[in-house]
This record gives C-alpha cells, structure tokens and sequence, in this order.
C-alpha cells in the first residue's frame, strides 16, 4: 500500500468517527452514542437510565416521548 494511500484511509476513518457525536435532546450533551428513534430523538445513556422508569416497562422496548413509536433496546 502506498503513503497517499494510507494517509486518504486514515483521513476518512477520522472524518468519520468526528461525525458519529449525537447531541442529547433530554440534557443537550455531546456523546458518542445515543438511542435513537426514527423520529429523530435522539437520548444518551445517562438520561436513558435516569427516565427508564417512564419509558419502558418490560426492558426490551422503549417509547419514544416525542412521537410514541415503540423501539428496541437491542438486548434481544
């Protein structure tokens, strides 16, 4: 593999790993990672643990409080 080559694969996989931060719609913090609905809402994990209690009731699903569309946890 050539120098040009290398340096364009290493630039695209820092380019993209710069664009995978999701802004919290619960606290507006910027994490790496947040559940998402179809609708667009977008919730980290700490805020995810913290309103589990009024958006799951069996630990599988949660619903969206913005549109109500059921979504998996992705444990099963």
């Amino acid at each position: 593999m050539s120098e040009q080559s290398r340096a364009r694969t290493n630039a695209g996989k820092s380019r993209r790993r710069q664009n995978r931060s999701k802004i919290c719609h619960c606290c507006g913090a910027d994490v790496m990672f947040c559940w998402q609905c179809r609708c667009g809402f977008s919730m980290c994990q700490s805020c995810m643990y913290e309103n589990q209690w009024g958006m799951t009731c069996n630990g599988i699903t949660w619903e969206c409080p913005d549109c109500g569309a059921q979504n998996g946890y992705g444990n099963q």
